[in-house]
């Protein structure tokens, strides 16, 4: 069989199930595990992600105005390529190619290949698209042991946690300007990690807020991992921000509790990583540090 995955999340996933020898071509991101970064790559982005979070907002907002893909498909290559299987995603048309982009490729190679979309908004969801996709590829034996030990480590971390105590109010920020508040499945993995997210409710899609709304929040923690960013492009992006008058207003800035993490890595892709990122949550929220993860990627700020 020979696999075309277009969502670094199902890269990601292919990799847990030991199926990247499948793997002949893939998205611009995705870049893990590190041997799909030798494969081809089939997609491009229009806009510039180096620039400003703002400037990145306005383009991207601009684009989908105009009804313009966020990316570019290289259809030409991906016929040459003959895939059997295409793996995609309709969650998100800011974070990969959308779904119709790829079916109408698709629909020009013969034979057609199958085209795949995962659409979750869970954890348990990501569980259940690794089984979907070892079903597609031929593989469910490998697909149900990688969700067995990702489960035996979630549910090891979770015992961890006190479920009769509120715990802490936890403020998690996927953009700067306009500040996006964290949605899907990452309210469900701080609730389970036992604390609060009174921005956002699990299941519902990231959302905008404006800083008084932070403010009146009043987090104990401050975590910042911006979609598609690393740690270096949050420091940058945080500068201005915290010369505004509002950004000392918050308790978790004043008691030195903001942690910026990859964003491009943890938390915002739905793979098996998640697994990873829930562990650090339990970890640093009740400061348990054998939980951490080795070479998690964060930093207090």
């Amino acid at each position: 069989m020979r696999v075309i995955s277009l969502l670094p999340a199902a890269t990601e996933m292919l990799g847990a199930i030991g199926a990247l020898d499948l793997l002949v071509g893939r998205s611009h991101e995705c870049d893990f595990p590190p041997p799909a970064r030798a494969l081809p790559a089939l997609t491009a982005q229009r806009i510039d992600s180096a620039a400003g979070s703002a400037a990145i907002d306005a383009a991207v907002r601009e684009h989908l105005a105009s009804g313009e893909c966020l990316y570019v498909l290289d259809a030409a290559r991906i016929a040459a390529l003959r895939p059997d299987l295409i793996l995609t995603q309709h969650l998100c048309e800011v974070c990969s190619i959308d779904l119709r982009t790829v079916e109408r490729v698709a629909a020009t190679i013969d034979p057609a290949p199958r085209v795949l979309s995962l659409n979750p908004t869970s954890l348990e969801d990501v569980f259940d698209d690794l089984l979907r996709i070892g079903e597609a590829i031929g593989r469910v034996a490998d697909a149900e042991n990688a969700v067995l030990a990702l489960r035996e480590r979630y549910f090891s971390a979770r015992d961890h946690v006190n479920a009769y105590d509120p715990g802490p109010i936890v403020a998690f920020l996927e953009w700067l300007d306009p500040i996006f508040v964290g949605g899907h499945w990452t309210p469900q993995l701080i609730a389970a990690a036992g604390a609060q997210h009174p921005l956002n409710e699990p299941g519902k899609p990231s959302r905008v807020i404006t800083p008084d709304e932070l403010v009146a929040c009043d987090p104990d923690h401050l975590l910042i991992a911006p979609c598609g960013a690393g740690i270096d492009w949050t420091l940058r992006e945080l500068g201005p921000i915290m010369r505004t008058p509002w950004w000392r207003e918050l308790r978790a800035v004043r008691e030195d509790r903001v942690a910026l993490v990859d964003g491009s890595a943890m938390f915002n892709r739905p793979g098996p990583r998640l697994v990873d990122a829930f562990l650090w949550l339990v970890g640093y929220l009740h400061g348990i540090d054998r939980l951490l993860p080795d070479d998690f990627p964060w930093r207090r700020l």
